[in-house]
């Protein structure tokens, strides 16, 4: 089968099979990326079925390009493009109201009632095509032609987990809160994602689906009490330092290096939003680069010290106070059982890091990013081995200036998608970064971009730092929390060397671009987990 390929990033290229139809395409996709995760190959680090492509991403440090790309056209030669095995999935639905508050416009617009789609809906047979954007999430065909409809022109910041939505051709459950464009007509108390099963997701390729419509007094009977197990691990008396949160701060969370391979199930890489902080803090106290510290982002919490460590802070500038006294970035010092941080707001940059000695123990991958709260205790993690702390690491310059923010971005897979005029916009305007902004995505306020088309795209895997385009023309640049898979076109992507800016800039900061090469930017973007 023939294979084409558009590069992303300096570490990562979509795959398209453009002799085939989409279904064949999709299964293909599907198929060649079961192979490569049943044989894994070092340095390859993911590889994602979309609708019609395979996302490919790689380090850079131990894989070139063209290496995994010969990879790849000799297992197509040998790999059949045909899904698993199937099973069948019966799933309640409660349609409209609060469930589904988009049900009644989408009724008008099709010149039915509500209960009319509702019953159109759930009277379809849908088959997994793929999975991606979020953990579990499955995109299902199969959807009535006359449902289908366009992605909204801005995504909606948050949308509740169990949400049953339509986009495009396809429809899908939303299996935690995340943003999201999709039309939403119902909800559902299905749980489609476990980080602690094996395999974590409940659907797979080729499965079928249908949906049984329930009442909202049912939908309450079948939803499960959701309980969030507390902290960063659980208690135990041999596992090294534990911080207790006194005050929590803005946004704190658990956070370690990028973790990777299960792509195609829609859990992203996640990992730290500044990853050269983080990596400069735990070099500093003898820790593997991508141990787990805390990442405190714009105000930071008053910390409670249960055992005697090793700790650094590092990235931006919380005016933390150690017992009172202030703490010099990136300058390790020892704390005792007892001792108290406390931070303050961002005078420069977003986000900084406590590393502690030894790591921190993190959540499962595919385990929502979720703030600690008042009281929660982190415990530390059990390494392999110890590293020595190195001396004299290089302050990191982003959290020491400020100004504004110039980013280098390569041209984005659906570059041709936009007209020559939202290149010129897009280099020569002024953006600021929204107050919605978040670890998913940074939002982009200022000039809109121009489209030559709606910018749905079919489904397809996407990069840390891709910048996508919804109808409103304002751009987003998608973070390590992004969707697994996204629809909306990209018409670039910032270089490694340059994510640190955005990740460092606050709300209001001042961002600009300017192009680059991705023959230039073949370094990784990818700092290994420990």
């Amino acid at each position: 089968m023939k294979l084409e390929t558009r590069d992303v990033s300096g570490d990562a290229f979509l795959v398209e099979f453009p002799d085939v139809p989409d279904l064949e395409a999709n299964r293909f996709a599907v198929a060649l990326a079961d192979r490569l995760g049943r044989d894994p190959s070092r340095g390859l680090l993911d590889a994602i079925p979309g609708a019609r492509t395979l996302f490919v991403v790689f380090d850079a440090r131990l894989k070139t390009r063209a290496s995994v790309l010969r990879l790849l056209r000799r297992l197509s030669r040998d790999t059949v493009a045909a899904l698993p095995g199937s099973r069948r999935y019966r799933i309640p639905v409660a349609y409209g109201g609060e469930n589904g508050p988009d049900l009644p416009s989408l009724a008008h617009d099709r010149g039915v009632s509500p209960e009319e789609v509702a019953r159109r809906h759930a009277a379809a047979e849908y088959t997994v095509a793929f999975l991606g954007f979020s953990p579990g999430f499955a995109y299902l065909t199969g959807l009535p032609a006359e449902l289908a409809l366009p992605r909204r022109e801005s995504p909606r910041p948050r949308v509740p987990a169990g949400t049953v939505a339509i986009g495009g051709r396809y429809t899908a459950i939303y299996p935690e809160e995340t943003p999201g464009g999709w039309t939403l007509i119902g909800r559902s108390p299905v749980r489609l994602f476990d980080a602690a099963a094996s395999p974590p997701a409940l659907l797979r390729p080729g499965d079928r689906v249908s949906f049984d419509p329930i009442g909202e007094g049912e939908l309450r009977a079948l939803s499960a009490d959701p309980k969030t197990a507390a902290g960063a691990g659980e208690p135990d008396a041999d596992r090294g330092a534990a911080i207790e949160m006194v005050t929590p701060g803005l946004f704190t969370t658990v956070q370690g290096a990028a973790r990777f391979g299960l792509g195609a199930s829609g859990v992203a890489a996640g990992g730290a939003m500044d990853p050269a902080a983080l990596g400069r803090g735990n070099a500093l106290v003898g820790n593997p680069t991508g141990a787990a510290a805390l990442e405190m982002t714009l105000s930071g919490p008053e910390l409670l010290f249960r055992r005697d460590a090793i700790v650094c802070v590092t990235g931006a500038d919380l005016a933390g106070r150690w017992n009172g006294r202030p703490v010099e970035l990136d300058g390790p010092f020892p704390v005792r059982a007892g001792d108290r941080i406390a931070f303050g707001y961002a005078s420069r940059g977003a986000r900084a890091y406590l590393c502690v000695a030894g790591g921190l123990a993190q959540r499962r991958p595919g385990e929502p990013t979720r703030r600690l709260t008042k009281g929660e205790v982190v415990f530390g993690a059990r390494l392999r081995g110890r590293h020595a702390a190195r001396a004299g690491v290089v302050p990191d310059p982003v959290a020491q200036t400020g100004g504004e923010a110039i980013l280098s971005i390569l041209p984005g897979p659906q570059l041709s998608d936009f007209p020559t005029e939202a290149s010129d916009v897009l280099f020569s305007s002024r953006y600021t970064v929204s107050a919605e902004s978040d670890r998913r995505g940074i939002r982009l306020e200022g000039p809109s971009l121009p489209l030559r088309r709606p910018p749905d795209i079919p489904p397809e895997g996407t990069a840390l730092g891709a910048i996508q385009v919804p109808a409103n023309g304002q751009p987003i640049v998608l973070g390590p929390d992004r969707p697994v898979t996204g629809g909306y076109a990209k018409i670039g992507t910032v270089v490694a060397r340059d994510w640190p800016l955005i990740a460092q800039a606050a709300p209001g900061s001042a961002i600009r671009f300017r192009r680059d090469d991705v023959r230039k930017a073949g370094e990784g973007t990818n700092i290994a987990a420990p």
